[in-house]
């Protein structure tokens, strides 16, 4: 047996699976953004993004049938966008969504790779990084020329390398002295978090402004509360010390009410950001030396999981929950054979 024509494994399948998912996805959204962007400088970056993923769902339903496992449904322009929905968003707006996007992607593929073994299948995931990574960087190029791009905090020149003389250094709480300043590490990921819970405030208001439905209206709602308080938490910690954190310009959304996507899509996307988040937390906390910090992102990320949890509740109700592939359950198959 070849190489080539090895089984895939599981972590191969799941792999193959959320990508399908979240590409399927992002063709739903880019579709719509082609249908409304305007500026000349944005417009090649909404139409290299969506070229991107339309390219890697082909290869990878392509995939699916070779192994003949079955496809997932995932999300179809034909039901789960409204193509001729008035415009919800500005052009700046879709700009830095697939800046944010990119980072996401690029965090993905990097777990894809280290997860597969068949050539095949890491060739797949090595050249999605590098369009990820291109798509990345020619957004970034576009969203600075447009003074869109926000830049981390800037510090003074370090002197001198320094070896941490005492416990105290990780203390975080002190009631006699006061806090240790910030290291570079820990304002770069407070910076980072920041950044992630403003796309996400937007995103979900966006989302419960065109949601017919009243329930998933309160949950987006709900979603952007919770990014408001986060970034709230985290500015604070830079503000205490000194460093203001740099604040993004109008991303704004239009006043439509037209949905342009599926319900099912906004919770999936909003469950995507979730995760994202929570891994950026863990992170955050594992990179982070003071302990005040840690116990913010641990507090804060079981926000996030109860968050997400309610969401999923909400898709298994409505059945927009698609299960990921799996095992089969042993016990399961023995009773259902000794009743035959």
């Amino acid at each position: 047996m070849t190489e080539k024509h090895t089984q895939l494994t599981s972590a191969e399948i799941a792999c193959i699976w959320t990508s399908y998912m979240n590409d399927s996805m992002a063709t739903c959204i880019l579709s719509y953004f082609l249908q409304h962007i305007e500026e000349e400088e944005i417009k090649p970056i909404v139409q290299f993004a969506y070229d991107i993923s339309a390219a890697h769902l082909e290869k990878i339903t392509n995939i699916f049938q070779e192994e003949k496992i079955p496809m997932p449904t995932g999300f179809t322009i034909e039901d789960d966008v409204n193509l001729h929905a008035p415009r919800l968003y500005t052009d700046t707006f879709m700009l830095t969504y697939i800046n944010h996007m990119a980072k996401v992607g690029l965090l993905a593929y990097s777990g894809f790779i280290a997860m597969s073994a068949r050539k095949d299948i890491r060739e797949q995931f090595i050249k999605g990084l590098q369009e990820t990574t291109e798509l990345y960087d020619s957004s970034s190029d576009v969203s600075l020329l447009k003074g869109l791009f926000v830049r981390a905090p800037y510090i003074p020149y370090p002197k001198k390398t320094d070896y941490v003389d005492s416990k105290k250094y990780l203390s975080g709480f002190s009631l006699f002295s006061k806090q240790r300043p910030l290291n570079t590490v820990e304002i770069s990921h407070l910076f980072t978090n920041i950044q992630t819970n403003i796309m996400g405030t937007k995103l979900s208001l966006s989302f419960a402004q065109v949601s017919p439905r009243e329930n998933i209206q309160k949950w987006m709602y709900r979603g952007s509360d919770i990014s408001k308080k986060h970034v709230q938490v985290f500015t604070k910690a830079l503000l205490n010390n000194n460093i203001q954190p740099p604040v993004s310009a109008d991303i704004a959304i239009t006043d439509s009410t037209t949905p342009p996507f599926s319900d099912k899509l906004m919770m999936f996307h909003m469950s995507l950001l979730s995760g994202a988040g929570t891994g950026n937390y863990a992170t955050a906390a594992a990179a982070s030396q003071r302990s005040d910090l840690v116990l913010n992102y641990e507090r804060l990320s079981l926000e996030i999981a109860q968050y997400a949890k309610d969401g999923a509740d909400i898709m298994i109700k409505n059945e927009w929950l698609e299960q990921p592939p799996g095992t089969i359950d042993k016990q399961k198959l023995i009773k259902t054979k000794d009743t035959e």
